[in-house]
C-alpha cells in the first residue's frame, strides 16, 4: 500500500512538472502543424508516410498521458472538467476514421484546443469566458429583442422597395446582422435603401448605436469584469496557499524549539547527574579502610 502511494506521488510530481507540461505542449503544436500541412495537395510519397506516422506517435503519447493521469489521480481525475475535455478529445482521436466515423477525421484538429488545458494562462481566459456566460443572458435577451423589433420594422418600412434584403423577417434579420458588424453596410444596405427612402439613414444610425456601440460593449465589459474576478480569485488562492505554508513553517519552528528545549533539559540533567556522581566516588576513595 505504501509502495503504491509512493508510486502515485511520484507520478503526480512527474505529470505536474514543467518538463512534462512543456513536452505535451510541444507535441500539441507539432500535431496541429502536421494536420494543417495535410490540407495542402502535396503528392510526395514521403509526405503521405511521415504525416500519418507522426499522427499515430502523437496520439499514442497522448493516450499514455491520459493513462498516467488516471493512475496518478485515480477518482480525482474525473473531478476536473479539463480532464474530461482531454479524455473526450483523445477518445475521438483513437476512433476509426472509416465508414460511419469518417467525419471524425476532421475532428482531429480539436487536439489543438488541448493547449487550453495545458497552458495555465489560456485556461484562465477560457474559464473567465465561461464564468461570464451567465451574466450575458440578460444582454443576449436585450439584443435579441432589439433585433426582432428592428427586423419587423425594417420589413414594414423597406420590404416593398427592397425585397431582396428586407423581404421577410429572416432576410431582414440577416441584413441587420450585417449592419451590426459594419461590414459593407453602407454600400450594400444603406445606399440601396436610401435610393427609395432618403431618411433611412436615421433608422440604421439608431440601430448601429444600440447594437454595435452599446449592447456589444456590454459584452466586453462583462468579460473584462470576469477576467478581473478570476485574477482576484487566483490572487486570493495564492495568498491562502502562502498563509497555509507560513502556518506550517511556524508549526515546524515551534516543534524545533520544543525539541531543542527538551534536548537542553536532558543535557542539563545529564551534566548535573555526572557532577553529583563524581564527588561521591571521590569521597569513597579517600575514606580510610576500617579494617586497618
Amino acid at each position: 500500500m505504501r509502495a503504491e502511494t509512493g508510486l502515485t506521488a511520484h507520478l503526480t510530481t512527474f505529470i505536474e512538472g514543467t518538463i512534462f507540461r512543456n513536452t505535451i505542449m510541444t507535441l500539441i503544436v507539432i500535431n496541429a502543424i502536421t494536420l494543417g500541412l495535410e490540407t495542402y495537395p502535396y503528392d510526395g510519397a514521403w509526405f503521405h508516410v511521415i504525416m500519418p506516422m507522426v499522427d499515430k506517435v502523437v496520439v499514442t503519447i497522448f493516450v499514455i498521458e491520459i493513462l498516467i493521469k488516471i493512475i496518478a489521480y485515480r477518482h480525482r481525475f474525473f473531478y476536473s472538467g479539463w480532464n474530461w475535455f482531454d479524455l473526450i478529445v483523445i477518445a475521438v482521436s483513437i476512433l476509426p476514421d472509416a465508414g460511419g466515423f469518417s467525419v471524425l477525421r476532421a475532428l482531429r484538429i480539436l487536439r489543438a484546443f488541448r493547449l487550453f488545458s495545458v497552458m495555465p494562462q489560456m485556461r484562465n481566459v477560457v474559464e473567465a469566458l465561461l464564468n461570464a456566460i451567465p451574466g450575458m443572458g440578460a444582454i443576449i435577451a436585450v439584443l435579441a429583442l432589439i433585433f426582432y423589433v428592428s427586423s419587423v420594422m425594417a420589413v414594414k418600412l423597406f420590404g416593398v422597395s427592397n425585397p431582396d434584403i428586407f423581404g421577410t423577417l429572416g432576410e431582414s434579420a440577416i441584413t441587420l446582422f450585417q449592419v451590426m458588424t459594419l461590414e459593407g453596410w453602407a454600400t450594400e444596405v444603406q445606399n440601396p435603401v436610401r435610393a427609395h427612402h432618403p431618411w433611412a439613414w436615421l433608422f440604421f444610425l439608431v440601430f448601429i448605436v444600440l447594437t454595435s456601440f452599446a449592447v456589444l460593449n456590454l459584452f466586453i465589459a462583462i468579460i473584462v469584469d470576469s477576467l478581473q474576478a478570476k485574477h482576484f480569485d487566483d490572487e486570493e488562492e495564492r495568498e491562502a496557499e502562502a498563509e497555509a505554508d507560513r502556518a506550517i513553517i511556524h508549526r515546524e519552528i515551534a516543534d524545533l524549539k520544543s525539541e531543542i528545549a527538551e534536548m537542553k533539559a536532558l543535557l542539563q540533567r545529564s551534566i548535573e547527574g555526572s557532577s553529583t556522581v563524581a564527588p561521591s566516588s571521590s569521597t569513597s576513595e579517600n575514606r580510610p579502610d576500617s579494617s586497618e
